[in-house]
């Protein structure tokens, strides 16, 4: 007879999700993991695999879950440069208040962390890295159709530009940074891009 599942593994996912976003996958150790989600560890290495795959399945849910429908909406939004800004308008006020505050990125977070030896996590990082730029690409596009931007803009250059500023933004709103310093950095480096 099959072994029964006593748990829901995309609630346990869940669960994992935001131990790992909250205290950092690297330096969350699977005792914990059993501890957050009730789980056997025999149970989360037959449904997951070992903790590296545990991490990057829930990156992954972190990416199509917080990431991706924030990046869909930046890119739709056509206003162009306040789209930009309501995009790290939003980022600053969730890094620094509400449910998942002082949290970071779950993306950010590996960033800094992530070894070179681990391939499919690289993999789930570059891929969000490229719809962020995606997105802002986008913006750009729209910002530059309203007369927004100044002359000689390389857009792809500023794209990075902008997903390292949201990065930035993840990584010092974990540290403390206060949201009055965020917003004025972000501030500064979106005047850079304006037409005069």
């Amino acid at each position: 007879m099959p072994d029964v599942k006593h748990f829901d593994p995309d609630t346990v996912l869940d669960q994992v999700v935001r131990l790992f976003w909250r205290r950092g996958a690297a330096a969350t150790g699977i005792a914990e993991v059993v501890a957050e989600t009730g789980i056997s560890r025999s149970s989360l290495y037959t449904t997951f695999g070992g903790k590296r795959e545990l991490q990057v399945a829930a990156l992954r849910r972190y990416v199509d879950r917080q990431s991706r429908p924030v990046f869909d909406r930046l890119a739709a939004d056509g206003r162009g440069l306040p789209a930009i800004a309501g995009f790290f308008e939003a980022l600053v006020t969730a890094r620094c208040s509400g449910e998942h505050a002082r949290w970071g990125c779950m993306v950010s977070n590996a960033h800094a962390v992530q070894s070179d030896r681990d391939a499919a996590e690289r993999e789930v990082l570059d891929a969000h890295h490229e719809a962020l730029c995606t997105a802002m690409r986008a913006a750009l596009r729209a910002a530059s159709d309203h007369g927004q931007l100044r002359d000689g803009l390389d857009a792809d250059a500023t794209a990075q530009m902008l997903a390292l500023l949201a990065y930035g933004v993840n990584l010092r709103s974990r540290a403390g940074a206060s949201p009055a310093e965020l917003s004025a950095t972000v501030g500064a480096a979106l005047r850079t891009l304006t037409a005069r």
